[in-house]
């Protein structure tokens, strides 16, 4: 380039160097064709510069790194394979700290977890030198120009880093080549739970951690602090669980297209609060079976209060168990809970059964005794029945006919007076009155059916003892 500007210099001063020897006929000419050929040089040096400006700015542009990436020497080495290509496998340390457990769906089966995920290799082409032998610290953009770990968390639905107000990643590089990387995820997984004992149970979910490319040959992934690298926070606390244990295990996992992988496993354990359960739906159960009994104790002839004591309990019972089943999967087995509400269900369906037993039997004896007594004394008992069946009151037999019996006699001695006749309807009041008031014993216990009889002991007693071995067996 230089020998090319050396001979331009001499050609454009050669024609001034040998003006003296030219005859005056011919300066004319002479000048007008230096003058020609100096614009043409001009031109010249002025295209020649500004190429050469030009080239200076490609190459300060190119050439100039970042001092971070200068001082790591990133352009000298191709990050795209990981450290120790093509020999052992690389071993890459992992630490969790748990932040929250945000939410645990048992209708999706799974949770929703914030971690820190931390991990620690070395990279000896990221090493530089250092006189206090510190460590750098980088963000996100320096992420995209090294080699990193590719974890991937296995069974998970969906997963992000928080980006407020920037990207949260941190990376740490030291002098001997030490590297940690950082992140703030957010991840919802999938939780296989067993509903059997619902909701007296305890659910063991699990996180899992593995490289997606890089197989056992090329990564070993490992806790680095062993159980002591799963670390949680001390205020987590959740609606309906207790947290009771975090523990941090490892294994192999095989693909049978890609070998052999390591992976890492979060384990914890969740027993549910079952308080919640019990105000809600086991104690409600347990008022409506008792209700159901309070029929054993009203007359049998009191169609319209059994009935709809009965019927009512039934419909409580069935809106119990559709709202249970609403807040719960479609799942093929039986849970604890349906256990319990389904044979609750039992006695209060059996209570309207048992009355309808005993109105039927009522009935047939009304029916003997109709052809024992005749006509006339039956016709009391069918009318009793009747006006029972029609206005829910029990109608006294003995005062009916006592009143029968002063009517006729008031009939027969109208011709005494008017003042006769009001002491003798007043002695009858006072013997309707205490004739009622006597038989109030009589009419519970002896006016019901030996069925009622049966079911007012059997009924509880059963339901006791089945609460006595559901507790025993699910607590």
């Amino acid at each position: 380039m230089v020998l090319v500007i050396k001979l331009l210099l001499l050609t454009c001063l050669w024609p001034t160097a040998a003006l003296p020897s030219v005859s005056s006929q011919s300066d004319h000419h002479h000048h007008f064709h230096h003058h020609h050929h100096q614009q043409k040089c001009s031109s010249m040096k002025k295209h020649n510069s500004k190429r050469e400006i030009k080239m200076r700015k490609l190459d300060s542009t190119k050439v100039r790194p970042l001092k971070s990436e200068q001082l790591l020497r990133i352009d000298d080495h191709d990050f795209a394979m990981r450290p120790g290509f093509g020999g052992s496998p690389i071993p890459v340390g992992i630490d969790v700290q748990v932040e929250s457990i945000d939410s645990i769906s048992e209708v999706d089966m799974d949770f929703t977890m914030t971690l820190y995920l931390r991990h620690y290799w070395k990279d000896e082409r990221l090493s530089f030198p250092s006189t206090r032998n510190r460590s750098m610290t980088f963000d996100g953009r320096l992420i995209k120009k090294i080699w990193v770990p590719d974890v991937f968390f296995v069974h998970s639905k969906r997963s992000f880093i928080h980006d407020t107000t920037m990207e949260n990643v941190m990376l740490r590089v030291y002098p001997d080549g030490n590297v940690l990387f950082s992140l703030r995820i957010t991840v919802s997984s999938m939780c296989f739970m067993d509903f059997s004992r619902f909701p007296l149970d305890t659910q063991n979910c699990s996180l899992e951690l593995e490289s997606y490319a890089y197989n056992e040959d090329d990564l070993m992934l490992y806790w680095k602090h062993g159980n002591e690298s799963l670390t949680t926070d001390e205020q987590i606390s959740l609606s309906q669980f207790f947290i009771e244990e975090f523990s941090a295990s490892s294994g192999l996992a095989f693909y049978s297209s890609t070998g052999w992988y390591n992976r890492l496993f979060i384990n914890f354990a969740l027993r549910r609060h079952i308080f919640f359960f019990v105000l809600q739906s086991y104690f409600p159960a347990m008022l409506m079976v008792m209700l159901s009994w309070v029929s054993f104790w009203i007359d049998r002839r009191a169609v319209p209060a059994r009935v709809s004591l009965g019927i009512t309990t039934v419909l409580t019972m069935s809106t119990i168990i559709t709202g249970v089943s609403a807040s719960m999967p479609q799942v093929s087995y039986i849970k604890a809970v349906d256990v319990y509400l389904w044979i609750s269900f039992l006695f209060v369906f059996l209570s309207v059964i048992e009355y309808a037993a005993v109105n039927y039997l009522t009935t047939a004896e009304e029916r003997k005794q109709l052809k024992k007594r005749g006509k006339v004394s039956g016709m009391y008992n069918i009318d009793a029945v009747q006006a029972m069946a029609f206005d829910g009151c029990y109608h006294d037999n003995e005062a009916d006919i006592d009143m029968t019996t002063f009517a006729v006699h008031s009939e027969e001695s109208s011709a005494r007076g008017r003042a006769a006749s009001i002491p003798n309807l007043d002695a009858t009041r006072v013997k309707r009155k205490r004739s009622l008031k006597g038989n109030v014993g009589r009419i519970i216990l002896q006016n019901n059916h030996v069925i009622d009889t049966y079911s007012r002991i059997i009924f509880p007693t059963v339901y006791i003892v089945f609460n006595f071995f559901y507790w025993g067996l699910y607590v």
